[in-house]
């Protein structure tokens, strides 16, 4: 699965869309420099997300939407259209 598939999948699953995400770890005092493992919890908690959707929120509340390029172009399931997540929704993703 792509990174913004995951991202896809979480908004799908929860309602919310990765920025609402972003803006309500920040008011928990999650950002940069948060390790990963009170973020899954409160994921996990809260909204029932797995580690595996829970790490892509993870990337983008402590690194921000930029992913590398290595997961860049690579066709199939995997590969992803843009090193710049998309956090606004799937439905307004201009990459879809």
């Amino acid at each position: 699965m792509s990174f913004q598939s995951y991202l896809d999948n979480i908004e799908t699953k929860t309602g919310l869309t990765p920025r609402q995400f972003v803006a309500l770890a920040a008011e928990r005092g999650f950002g940069p420099g948060t390790k990963a493992t009170p973020i899954l919890e409160w994921l996990k908690t809260d909204y029932d997300l797995g580690r595996g959707h829970g790490m892509a929120l993870v990337h983008v509340i402590t690194k921000g939407p930029r992913i590398s390029d290595a997961h860049v172009g690579r066709g199939g399931a995997h590969g992803d259209a843009s090193d710049e997540l998309w956090l606004d929704g799937a439905a307004s993703n201009p990459n879809r």
